[in-house]
């Protein structure tokens, strides 16, 4: 595969006709490979392109390296870890992770299917993890949740007025550091219902170094891009 060096870094890329009869799209694809998608019925003279943007490919280079996706071709990130997926082609659906070997084997009839059996195995784990720490951290904090529940939302965690704590589905991928952080933010919205310099304190008296997690939580590349509430 051809490639480029912009400094110490070697990047390897692949030339495609996109969509598009005029302009000319570079992306980096989950194995860090540099895609150029040219236009269709144009002579393009690639190599200039590159040199060109080579400042903008060394930047973004370095960007998605620092990035973990959940959910890549062949692996999927459980605690912080990344276990290979191992898909056998069977109709009798089903999931068995084996975090010693590093893996996790889905049986599905149809790869298209291992995303919904993540989703069901994410949202038991997130359940059981997050009934857990709610019922730890609450009474530290002096407040008492309405309602706690996991679903799919577009956050990582969110707080209503009324109370109730829903978190997703996808918590139980992040490292405990993590998971914990999100939860004891939600928590702290029973306290202050704002991220005003009061919620941060309330934030810090149980979570001193909430400002470094929150910088790694948004290093993480859930299914869904996600934030806090």
């Amino acid at each position: 595969m051809p490639h480029i060096d912009v400094g110490d870094q070697r990047i390897e890329y692949s030339v495609v006709r996109g969509q598009s009869r005029r302009f000319t799209y570079f992306r980096f694809g989950p194995d860090m490979t540099l895609e150029v998608s040219v236009p269709r019925g144009r002579k393009v003279d690639v190599d200039r392109l590159l040199t060109e943007r080579r400042a903008w490919i060394s930047r973004e280079f370095r960007k998605a390296s620092a990035t973990r996706r959940i959910l890549g071709p062949d692996h999927v990130m459980f605690g912080g870890n990344y276990l290979r997926i191992v898909h056998v082609e069977d109709g009798r659906e089903g999931l068995a992770p084996d975090e010693a070997r590093g893996e996790v084997v889905i049986r599905t009839s149809d790869r298209r299917g291992v995303r919904e059996l993540v989703r069901r195995w994410f949202l038991k784990e997130t359940s059981s993890y997050v009934v857990r720490k709610v019922r730890e951290s609450a009474p530290l904090m002096g407040v008492r949740p309405s309602r706690v529940d996991v679903r799919e939302i577009g956050k990582w965690g969110y707080c209503t007025r009324g109370g109730r704590l829903s978190f997703s589905w996808q918590l139980i991928a992040l490292p405990e550091r993590l998971r914990e952080y999100v939860v004891l933010h939600e928590l702290a919205h029973l306290l202050e219902f704002n991220h005003s310099a009061s919620f941060r304190r309330r934030l810090a008296a149980v979570c001193p170094d909430y400002r470094a997690r929150e910088r790694e939580l948004d290093l993480i590349v859930p299914y869904d891009r996600l934030s806090l509430g």
